[in-house]
């Protein structure tokens, strides 16, 4: 059984019981000397009986307090495991909201946005559809959002219900100004958000060489870099010294029946989003289609897994309740045994 004592410290009170016995037999001993010189009919007095019980007071009530100080002291059975690792892989997702982003759409058979399209593959992307998408059940997963500023919209997490209600939440930005596309911005933010993450598990695993071995960024847009203080290629090099890969998905959007997002020309830079990814050892995808769109996460659902340890929450069963009701059991037995039978006895 694993288990632990949630406040060792008070099985230290224990201590007092040897030092109780050694005093009482020191005392013991001194009267019994004294005894051995009184008149032959005191001592056939009936001192013997008494004599011969007369440790076992003592001994009840110094079982009594060792079996409380157990008690104190909260003896717990571990129901769970306080760590536990898991192979998995840090992705921040990245979803343009841009204006352009507001383009009408039809999607499953009805009529909607270009962003609320995309919202329920990503979606699917985290929790999978039973098909081609497996889900990313147990991997850390964080959500950045851009339109002409990038924000963190859910921080790394493994909380994915919490993480798809935000997905839920985009929203397209109802000022103009803040409606172009800031790429840069977006994949800087995220790069940050990794590596803010694994300094942290470094420091509080306590382990200086800690390094998650996979982080990805997973950049879904249709537009080119028009905002910001950075550009994507800029955060593409900071990205690789950091170790981290971008996979960018590129809308591209034609005029093509049954295409996702239909419009005549496409705002995608296929080339420079190409240099973007592949110079952090990652991949682009120019995007028309619903089936291109899931067969793209279906690829990056195959990306390598690492190992970290994660927290877990941990139950616990206490057993502190027998020992201190068997304490107090001893104590009463142990004053009753004192008062009623060994002094009780002498009256």
């Amino acid at each position: 059984m694993n288990w632990q004592f949630a406040y060792p410290m008070a099985l230290a009170f224990s201590s007092i019981v040897p030092l109780i016995w050694i005093v009482r037999v020191i005392a013991w001993r001194r009267r019994r000397g004294l005894m051995v010189s009184v008149p032959s009919r005191l001592a056939a007095s009936g001192h013997s009986f008494r004599s011969a019980l007369i440790w076992i007071p003592g001994m009840l009530i110094g079982l009594g307090i060792i079996s409380l100080c157990v008690a104190l002291a909260r003896p717990q059975e571990i129901v769970g495991d306080t760590k536990a690792t898991r192979d998995t892989i840090a992705i921040e997702l990245v979803v343009d909201r841009s204006g352009s982003m507001d383009d009408t759409v039809v999607f499953e058979g009805e009529r909607t946005n270009r962003l609320e399209a995309v919202k329920k593959i990503v979606e699917r992307f985290v929790e999978g559809d039973g098909q081609l998408l497996k889900g990313r059940a147990g991997d850390l997963l964080g959500l950045v959002v851009f339109g002409s500023y990038a924000d963190t919209l859910m921080p790394l997490t493994q909380s994915h219900d919490a993480l798809v209600e935000s997905i839920r939440s985009i929203q397209i930005p109802r000022s103009e100004r803040e409606r172009s596309t800031a790429i840069g911005d977006a994949l800087m933010l995220a790069a940050g958000r990794l590596k803010a993450y694994e300094d942290a598990m470094r420091i509080d695993s306590q382990n200086p060489e800690f390094a998650l071995k996979s982080k990805a960024i997973i950049l879904l847009t249709d537009g080119e870099n028009q905002a910001g203080q950075y550009s994507p290629d800029q955060a593409a090099v900071l990205a690789n010294q950091w170790g981290m890969k971008i996979y960018i998905v590129g809308i591209r959007g034609n005029s093509r029946r049954g295409s996702l997002f239909p419009r005549q020309n496409s705002n995608i830079n296929d080339r420079f989003m190409t240099q973007v990814a592949e110079h952090t050892g990652g991949r682009y995808w120019p995007v028309e289609q619903i089936s291109d769109l899931e067969k793209v996460y279906a690829e990056i659902d195959e990306l390598e897994r690492s190992t970290i340890e994660i927290s877990q929450s941990t139950t616990f069963r206490e057993l502190y309740l027998p020992y201190a009701m068997t304490g107090l059991a001893l104590l009463g037995a142990g004053i009753c045994t004192r008062e009623f039978v060994i002094r009780g006895g002498s009256t």
